[in-house]
């Protein structure tokens, strides 16, 4: 839904996807007429809907060109959350065997709702003409519109069981009231959206960091002039990757969301830990996901420590060790194809596999900051509190180094010290405490 600019009322998308369920609960009645009537003639579908093409069901039909079938998919994945109601009707029992219709698929959920799957889906577009049902499996396929742009997912809870379609609630949400899709974060999207109330202005780093870093912008800004008009599509894609390596706490994460900021887009950290799964088959779904809800939304991926699963392949002494390279294998494929900005952070440089470093098209430099630049921070970051005369900025930022991260953590706790002894300005000694507790711990001394 990338391309999509809906309505700003909420009432005109919550109609559409009303039409849409009232729509499906015609056509389920009669498709269950027609197959209990036992009739030959042809089944008509009744006549779908038109919708607004400013909202965001109307612009998605419109825009990814939805056929009746698929369209019939994507109200089936919204029913159980809008309507459950309309698909009771796939509940009749066949008396013959006193159980349901193994033709209407579903399972019911833990509230005894009935659960389309896609023999759900199937019945409803070919009812038992097998040829038919074959040709509409084209449907399911990973790169159609309704995967790709409406975001149908297929779930299977037991590896007997028939996938289930579903939306994800955010999806939901934004067919239901324009609200552009922002997924929870949660195992199934390992993925959390980074904010900052700093400004670009409030980025102290070196000129020449700054320098690669207006370089990526400039991609950003002018990359459809350069692929189109220009013609570098023929030999580039959309996407960029850059990596950020450096120690902690010296701006690589703020940089990124920084980035956002400057571009508009939203930036995603994902967390590796709940990307990784012991389970064959579990990482690569997991960022699969992530990396299409990317491309579909133009939003920045940020790799933070990515070192932990973009690392140095293995040798395969084991099968585990061949799983692992599949993997990076994977990563290497998708991140070739991503078409959005994608940066990949990490302490040291040499941890990043070989491989990848032709994948990038920058590889930016984080330092620890010069006592010019510490000066510089230490102003930004005491700015908005009161200051006794005794602080001596430029002896601090001469006398310890330190991080961007560690001066905000100082200040915090000397603002903190400062309430607790009821004072109203941070002295010096409340400054001094602040940097020993905190170089004690990173197991430092002052």
């Amino acid at each position: 839904m990338r391309d999509m600019k809906p309505t700003t009322e909420p009432q005109a998308h919550a109609a559409a996807i009303s039409a849409e369920i009232r729509w499906l609960e015609q056509v389920i009645e009669a498709r269950l007429t027609h197959f209990f009537d036992g009739t030959e003639a042809p089944f008509k579908v009744p006549t779908a809907p038109a919708h607004p093409k400013d909202t965001v069901l109307g612009a998605l039909i419109a825009q990814t060109k939805l056929s009746t079938d698929a369209r019939l998919v994507l109200a089936l994945a919204l029913a159980p959350h809008v309507n459950s109601a309309v698909l009771d009707p796939f509940y009749v029992k066949n008396s013959a065997i006193d159980r349901a219709f193994s033709q209407f698929g579903g399972h019911p959920d833990a509230s005894a709702a009935f659960v389309p799957t896609v023999e759900t889906a199937l019945f409803l577009i070919a009812g038992t003409d097998t040829s038919a049902r074959i040709a509409a499996m084209r449907l399911f396929e990973p790169d159609h519109p309704l995967r790709l742009s409406a975001g149908v997912t297929l779930t299977q809870t037991h590896p007997s069981q028939v996938s289930r379609l579903d939306l994800p609630i955010h999806r939901v949400v934004a067919f239901c009231d324009g609200t552009p899709p922002r997924p929870d974060f949660s195992p199934n999207f390992p993925a959390r959206r980074l904010s900052t109330k700093l400004d670009w202005e409030d980025l102290i780093l070196p000129a020449a960091v700054r320098d690669q870093l207006e370089h990526i912008l400039a991609w950003m800004d002018n990359r459809d002039q350069l692929l189109q008009d220009w013609g570098l599509a023929k030999h580039v894609g959309r996407g960029f990757k850059a990596l950020f390596y450096g120690p902690p706490g010296t701006g690589k994460t703020l940089t990124a969301t920084l980035l956002g900021q400057r571009t508009g887009l939203d930036v995603y950290r994902v967390d590796l830990s709940m990307v990784v799964s012991k389970y064959i088959g579990e990482t690569e779904k997991n960022l699969g996901l992530i990396f299409d809800m990317a491309a579909e939304r133009d939003w920045i991926l940020f790799f933070d420590e990515a070192d932990a699963l973009f690392g140095s392949r293995t040798a395969t002494a084991s099968s585990h060790d061949r799983y692992a390279n599949q993997e990076v294998s994977y990563l290497l494929q998708r991140i070739e194809e991503c078409e959005s900005l994608v940066i990949l952070a990490s302490n040291l440089r040499s941890n990043i596999d070989d491989a990848f470093f032709r994948r990038f098209q920058a590889a930016v430099g984080f330092a620890l900051p010069t006592a010019s630049e510490r000066l510089q921070l230490w102003r930004n970051t005491l700015s908005s509190l009161p200051v006794a005369k005794d602080v001596d900025l430029k002896k601090l930022a001469r006398a310890h180094e330190l991080s961007g991260a560690a001066i905000t953590n100082i200040v915090r706790h000397a603002a903190i010290g400062t309430k607790r002894r009821g004072a109203r300005a941070v002295t010096a000694q409340d400054i001094s405490a602040a940097i020993t507790a905190e170089m004690r711990k990173e197991g430092r001394t002052s």
